[in-house]
Order: C-alpha cells, then sequence, then structure tokens
C-alpha cells in the first residue's frame, strides 16, 4: 500500500476547498446561495490589458518556454510600478522576480531559507498559507498574537520576551489580511529594527495596497529595509488578474538569487501573452484605481449595512477586499454562526477561525460580489 509523505499529517486541506464543494452540493439542490466567503475578484481587466494579450498571442515566441525570471521589460514595469506608487527604487535585473502568483512565493521563499526546525514567526490571525507552507518544510511556526486593541499590529515587547534564538523568518502582511488593518511607516520601521537586532528576514505580504486605501506603504521604502526585509505583491486584486496568476517579489539581489534557485527548479517560466498583459496593467493610470474603488466603495456600505443587520462591529477604517466584523457577545462560535447563515440565509462568509485562533468571535465579508448580490442579501434580513 502506497503512503503519503509524513509532511502531509500536519496539513490540513484548505477550509475554502473544503467548504466551496458544501456550498456546490446546496446549489445543485437548488439552494440559491450568495457566495460573501472568497476575495476573487469579480471585476475585469483593463481593456489595455487585454489587448495587450491578443497582440501577443501572434508573435513569434509566444508559445515558447520563457526565462525563469521573467521579460526584462515586465520587471522594468514592475521597478516602474514600485518607484512610482510607494517610492522604492529597484534594480529591475536583480532585485525584482516576477511570480505565478504571490502564493507560489510564499513556498519559494520557505524553501530557499528555512531548514527543518527553524523558528518562523506567523501573525495569528494571518494568512492560512504561512502555516501549512512552515509545516509542508519541516519549520516550527511560532505564532504571534494580534488584537483589535492593538490594531492588529504585534507588540513587540512581547515579542522580546521570547527565545527567538531559532526564528529565521517572520511574516508580516500589511495591509493586514483578513482584518483589513493598514499598518504604517512607523510600524515598519519597529519590524526593520527588530530584523536586524534579531537578525530575522521579515517578508512583508502586499497584495491589499490599492484597495480602498489612500495612502499605498511598501516596508521597502524604510531606510535599510533592504538588508533584512522582502516585499511580496499581487495583480490579482489590483487589477482584477487573479485567475492569470502574476505576482513578484522584491529584495536585496542575494535573497532574489535564492529565491530563484527554488523558482528555477519548479517552473518553466511564466506565458508570454499573461506577461505582456501584466506590463499594460501596471502601467494603469490614477483613473483606474479611482474607477475601481469607487465600485467596492459602494459594495462596503452595502456590507457595513449587512453587518449591522446582524448585530456585529467592525472598523470603517479598514482597507482591502474585505469587511472584517467582531460577532455579538451573545454568539459564541463564529463556524456555528457561518453555517446559520449558510443554511438559513444561503449566504456563505468566512469565520475568522480559518485564520487561526484570534480570529474566533469574528466573521469575514468579501466585497468581490455585484451590489445587486449584496442587495438582494440584505432583503433577506427585511
Amino acid at each position: 500500500m502506497i503512503t503519503t509523505a509524513k509532511r502531509l499529517d500536519q496539513v490540513q486541506e484548505y477550509y475554502f476547498s473544503q467548504k466551496l464543494r458544501e456550498v456546490r452540493e446546496l446549489q445543485a439542490k437548488g439552494k440559491p446561495v450568495i457566495n460573501m466567503g472568497i476575495g476573487s475578484p469579480d471585476l475585469a481587466p483593463a481593456t489595455a490589458v487585454m489587448e495587450a494579450v491578443q497582440e501577443a498571442m501572434l508573435q513569434p515566441a509566444a508559445h515558447q518556454y520563457q526565462s525563469y525570471q521573467g521579460l526584462p521589460e515586465l520587471r522594468q514595469a514592475m521597478a516602474n510600478f514600485y518607484a512610482t506608487h510607494f517610492k522604492v527604487n529597484l534594480n529591475p535585473d536583480s532585485e525584482i522576480l516576477p511570480l505565478m502568483g504571490s502564493k507560489e512565493g510564499i513556498l519559494h521563499i520557505a524553501m530557499a531559507f528555512l531548514n527543518e526546525g527553524d523558528g518562523v514567526l506567523i501573525p495569528n490571525p494571518g494568512y492560512p498559507t504561512y502555516a501549512s507552507v512552515a509545516n509542508l518544510v519541516g519549520a516550527e511556526s511560532v505564532f504571534y498574537d494580534l488584537s483589535a486593541e492593538r490594531n492588529w499590529e504585534p507588540d513587540f515587547k512581547v515579542l522580546e520576551k521570547q527565545d527567538l534564538s531559532r526564528v529565521k523568518l517572520m511574516w508580516v502582511s500589511y495591509p493586514h489580511m483578513p482584518t483589513g488593518a493598514t499598518g504604517n511607516r512607523m510600524l515598519f520601521e519597529k519590524l526593520i529594527a527588530f530584523a536586524k537586532k534579531h537578525r530575522i528576514l521579515i517578508v512583508n505580504d502586499n497584495p491589499y495596497s490599492f484597495i480602498l486605501n489612500e495612502n499605498p506603504e511598501s516596508i521597502l521604502s524604510i531606510p535599510g529595509a533592504m538588508e533584512v526585509a522582502m516585499e511580496l505583491n499581487s495583480l490579482s486584486k489590483t487589477f482584477n488578474m487573479a485567475g492569470w496568476r502574476v505576482g513578484m517579489v522584491m529584495g536585496e539581489k542575494k535573497v532574489i538569487q535564492a529565491v530563484l534557485k527554488v523558482k528555477s527548479n519548479m517552473d518553466s517560466g511564466m506565458f508570454y501573452g499573461i506577461q505582456k498583459g501584466a506590463i499594460a496593467a501596471l502601467q494603469s493610470d490614477a483613473d483606474w484605481f479611482a474607477k475601481q474603488n469607487e465600485v467596492y466603495q459602494t459594495r462596503r456600505n452595502l456590507v457595513f449595512k449587512l453587518a449591522r443587520k446582524l448585530n456585529c462591529t467592525f472598523d470603517t477604517n479598514s482597507v482591502g477586499l474585505f469587511v472584517w466584523a467582531k460577532l455579538p457577545p451573545e454568539e459564541k462560535s463564529a463556524e456555528a454562526f457561518v453555517d446559520k447563515l449558510l443554511y438559513d440565509k444561503n449566504l456563505f462568509i468566512a469565520p475568522g477561525t480559518i485564520f487561526g485562533s484570534n480570529g474566533e468571535g469574528y466573521i469575514r465579508f468579501s466585497l468581490c460580489i455585484p451590489e445587486e448580490k449584496i442587495k438582494e442579501i440584505l432583503k433577506r434580513f427585511e
């Protein structure tokens, strides 16, 4: 009998993979389930993006293997994007690596820097993939608490009291997923100082900077950050290209080379047409962001109404594609509350517990459904 690798004993099926099967089964039975659980943008990429792909299809080299490092003009477009929006100057030849989605980058970074038994600091609540990847590479997950009282920022006094001798890497994500906390320059300065003191590599996962956020920030804008920090970014949310799988990682030359060493053994380059579309997206002007955020602002205001109907509380200053809401005091289980909405109101939202134990008592609404659907949901609570 064939047995699976021991590493799988520590990794569970992704919550959404399992729960969406349940949602599909209900829909197949005729239930009008509306899915507000997933952050997959339903809006289309810009016309210029799709036109760039169409034109690229006719190029002689379009269907051949591509460079592991991506087209030089794609890396230059990424460098220009960071210079324009974050005031961060990067060398496109050595400090930027295009990825097939930033989720791919999480695994590549872990494989490049974590040995078995190394410690990795993971936010609680936070993106579940950080812990899953740590388990896959045999690293030790060291969770650090985030709370609403501290605006979902690390408590450095508590961190300093921990044994950090084996910790090699720290995941952060600002704007924060799932809570939408923005983070700020002062926080990034503290993180860089902390990383230098303890010789820890900080990785900021930064795909939500341009969604309902007036002040996009990059950790790489902090003086000295390139010595101890990397940043992941993605075109999935900002440019409605989730299924295209285009991301990027930025950092000092040596760390980028380390990630490339892993990546070059795991894929054969990104499709030429997708790279050309990504270049067009990265060249979008301010009007693109304004129009997209106008749509999301309208949706968020409606979700705020829905959250109030459920007697939930929330931070109106949060950013990103979600509304993170605290359940009323009488509700003790986020997952039970979610199941009650699914079976009583045909509404699926995400329980906060899938993002860590500190997500208990919270739920997360996605803004990735049309305005009319949110209004339909509201009518179900009249």
